[in-house]
């Protein structure tokens, strides 16, 4: 039950699963009002008081399934599961596409206050896959005018993915990891507001190189799901709705979880994570760098076609702080911070629908 908890069920399971993070998706579980599906403040204080409860990430969308929400079937709630939910267990879940509790930008920072208030000053964060440029610009613009920043941000790229998503939606929606982990960094460091911000990158993170070029373009923290998936034992068999993973992993089926191992299994995801860092070591070694801090974005080279390469440096222009403040930015990203206030006055929403398409 605890890799299937750390796998396949949201961070809320922090107290039975030992994790640091407690993710408030847009179901509340673990936090809910049972009878309406709200947010409830005195479940919310209650669990972030946990001493493993270290940090506090607000879940906006996810890159394998922007914007679509999810259900979990009636059959994979186990007794731990609709405990750890708040939910019956002869129902299925919902949770839905968008947030209950606020609907704009300055509606989510004023949910970050109260998130921070409640939990007594932990970090609070969110978690999004980048759609309309122009929407993640008007959070920016919400936080210069009202003062409120996130402790952090965890950016997921479009290439994210779960069994348990619609292929279209995992293939064709949400802006890639690399260029939405570039886009928000450098925004936020037009705005003058990076040094108060933390970013977090996710979006198959799975080798030492991807960790080295991730933090190269600005990411402070790497996340890695799909890597520690596949070390635990999944084939993607693309069940995890469907309660029959046949390797054990995301499923409640007594036969199948009896396939997967724990102790076996365990040894393999610690021998995976130790091998990958050391890779990452022995990269930015190379590089000729001491600490990570010290990578940039021309350490790394992209080929553009069979005769030119080009740095990360050139093909993502530098901005200095403040940059966007003074109208100094590179023209794209300046036309892009400032549509974000058109966006901040219309409630938060891009004319023309919610997600971009991938290229």
């Amino acid at each position: 039950m605890y890799v299937y908890a750390y796998l396949c069920v949201y961070a809320y399971l922090c107290v039975y699963a030992y994790l640091c993070d407690l993710q408030i998706g847009t179901g509340y579980f673990g936090c809910r009002n049972n009878s309406n599906g709200r947010f409830d403040a005195d479940k919310f204080r209650a669990i972030a008081a946990q001493p493993q409860v270290k940090m506090i990430e607000i879940k906006l969308s996810q890159g394998a399934k922007p914007s679509h929400g999810g259900i979990l079937p009636a059959a994979k709630i186990s007794p731990a599961i609709a405990e750890a939910r708040g939910i019956p267990l002869d129902q299925d879940c919902n949770s839905p596409p968008e947030h209950a509790e606020f609907d704009s930008p300055e509606g989510l920072l004023a949910f970050v206050t109260r998130l921070r208030e409640l939990s007594e000053g932990k970090p609070i964060g969110f978690k999004l896959c980048v759609g309309h440029p122009s929407e993640f610009a008007a959070v920016v613009h919400a936080m210069l005018a009202t003062g409120v920043t996130p402790d952090f941000i965890t950016v997921d790229g479009g290439e994210g993915g779960t069994g348990a998503a619609p292929p279209e939606f995992s293939n064709s929606l949400g802006m890639p990891l690399l260029e939405g982990l570039v886009f928000v960094n450098q925004i936020l460091v037009g705005a003058g507001l990076r040094e108060r911000v933390k970013i977090i990158s996710s979006g198959k993170v799975l080798s030492g190189f991807s960790l080295v070029r991730n933090l190269a373009v600005g990411a402070d923290v790497c996340n890695a799901a799909r890597a520690m998936m596949f070390a635990v034992g999944c084939i993607q068999a693309l069940k995890c709705n469907t309660n029959h993973c046949p390797t054990g992993v995301a499923t409640q089926d007594p036969g199948l979880m009896a396939g997967l191992v724990v102790d076996d299994k365990a040894g393999r995801v610690f021998n995976y994570q130790q091998a990958t860092i050391h890779s990452a070591c022995e990269i930015m070694s190379a590089i000729g760098v001491k600490h990570s801090s010290e990578l940039h974005p021309t350490h790394i080279m992209r080929r553009m076609n069979g005769v030119h390469i080009t740095s990360y440096d050139e093909l993502f222009p530098s901005i200095s702080p403040g940059d966007l403040l003074r109208g100094a930015g590179p023209a794209l990203l300046q036309a892009q911070f400032e549509q974000g206030k058109a966006v901040l006055a219309a409630g938060g929403r891009a004319v023309g629908g919610q997600k971009s398409l991938k290229p």
